[in-house]
């Protein structure tokens, strides 16, 4: 039963995390609201931009020491954390360019060498006049690009200054612009053979996004019965991440680094944020333990169609979520109010003062919350939206049809159920500005 119950779950996570990697469309669109709460982060002066290459000269005998504590923190607190081989150590060598310094520093953090890590900043909805614009291809490798995020960045120069809450919510989307690509020994890159993290334990290797999903995902809270069943699904790295980014940020703030500080900090909160996300948390929202070992075992007999409509229907509740949260969250911004109600979930700090965060908060805190959340989320969602994006085994969201707007679809179509859908939403959005602020807060200085 155990070896048929690891045959579906592979099944089931193979096919879920390739569109399940992006857990939030667009952080940078949550991040600026939910800062809006914290009145510290507006009173800091303004960073001045710094390339990483610059910061990693002037840093590189602390940055040595610090990657290795890193190391020794991850393999005492990180449970299955693959060892990084002793060839990628950082050394800092006072006679290497600040360019080799910076290849040996992506080395040692064994992220995709291709990342741009360039000066830039995104822009908020209905922003630039006046600036020109990148292209998506001047801040990610990325290959397939979600053409509907409609993202604008503009360029820095060296020494500009630039508003922490700015710096913050452009980095917080950052690590989906390619920085967990192509890590795994079976993805077919030269970094992914060198970087020992091992085969990719679940995600379609061959599917570009899917390799990031180990890093930002989480399975932390299933039965144990589906771990035995299915230990890779333990082989999730997100606190590793969010660690790694932490304490690389607490150094750049009290070195005199202001500006990767707090791009550091702004890559740790994608992490985080992504684990506020339901469909991050847990393998198959709405479907219960004792179902999920129902199903595997008709499909032990040959009935495989309820695990096919399984994993149709929760990845497609999933982004038909994130279809609505997008456009959500854009019209908001759009509209120049702040009165709208996912801003105001957003900025809702009545839970702030009781919420300290700490090493154990991204399993123990934010996993823990939206793997309980799940099923609640999982069930408003099909009572929510129109059966074929929900319930309809030969729907594939995006696929089937492109171009979807499911918020305008719902306020032509059917406007109240905008409200249920919102409904759905808002306690999530609750939970991203709650451990946004805590996170944030953690790193502010203290009086």
């Amino acid at each position: 039963m155990l070896l048929r119950t690891a045959t579906l779950l592979t099944a089931l996570s193979l096919t879920l995390a390739a569109p399940a990697a992006r857990a939030w469309s667009n952080h940078a669109l949550c991040t600026w609201p939910a800062l809006a709460a914290l009145p510290e982060v507006a009173a800091l002066p303004p960073a001045p931009a710094e390339s990483l290459a610059a910061f990693v000269k002037a840093e590189a005998p602390a940055l040595q020491q610090l990657l290795e504590a890193e190391e020794q923190w991850a393999l005492r607190s990180v449970p299955n954390y693959p060892a990084r081989p002793a060839a990628l150590a950082f050394r800092a060598d006072p006679q290497a360019s600040a360019d080799e310094l910076l290849k040996r520093f992506v080395a040692a953090l064994r992220i995709n060498p291709g990342s741009k890590l360039s000066l830039f900043q995104q822009l908020r909805p209905g922003q630039g006049a006046g600036r020109a614009l990148l292209s998506q291809a001047d801040v990610t490798p990325l290959k397939t690009q979600e053409s509907s995020k409609s993202d604008a960045f503009v360029a820095l120069r060296e020494g500009e200054p630039v508003a922490v809450v700015d710096i913050l919510a452009t980095a917080s989307d950052e690590p989906d612009y390619g920085l967990d690509i192509g890590l795994w020994s079976d993805n077919g890159t030269a970094h992914g053979a060198a970087y020992g993290f091992g085969r990719q334990p679940f995600g379609n290797p061959a599917v570009e996004f899917a390799s990031q999903a180990p890093m930002h995902m989480s399975f932390f809270h299933e039965a144990s019965i589906v771990y035995r069943a299915a230990p890779f699904l333990g082989r999730t790295f997100p606190e590793y991440r969010v660690h790694l980014w932490r304490s690389l940020a607490v150094h750049a703030l009290k070195s005199g680094h202001p500006y990767w500080g707090w791009r550091f900090a702004g890559w740790a909160l994608h992490y985080l944020q992504d684990l506020t996300q339901p469909y991050h948390a847990r393998v198959l929202p709405g479907v219960g333990t004792a179902r999920l070992l129902g199903i595997n075992t008709i499909d032990m007999v040959g009935i495989s169609g309820p695990k096919a409509r399984a994993i149709t229907f929760v990845s497609n509740r999933h982004l038909a979520l994130e279809n609505y949260q997008l456009r959500w969250l854009r019209e908001a911004h759009l509209s120049g109010r702040d009165d709208n109600a996912a801003f105001r979930a957003l900025r809702d700090a009545s839970l702030d003062a009781g919420v300290v965060y700490n090493d154990d908060s991204p399993r123990q805190a934010i996993a823990k919350a939206a793997h309980a959340a799940a099923d609640a989320t999982d069930e408003a969602v099909v009572d929510a939206l129109p059966p074929k994006y929900t319930s309809e085994p030969g729907y594939n969201f995006g696929v089937t049809e492109s171009g979807l707007d499911l918020r305008g679809e719902l306020a032509k179509d059917a406007p109240q159920q905008t409200q249920a859908m919102e409904a759905a939403i808002t306690p999530l959005l609750k939970q991203f500005g709650l451990h946004t602020r805590s996170f944030v807060r953690s790193l502010l200085p203290t009086r």
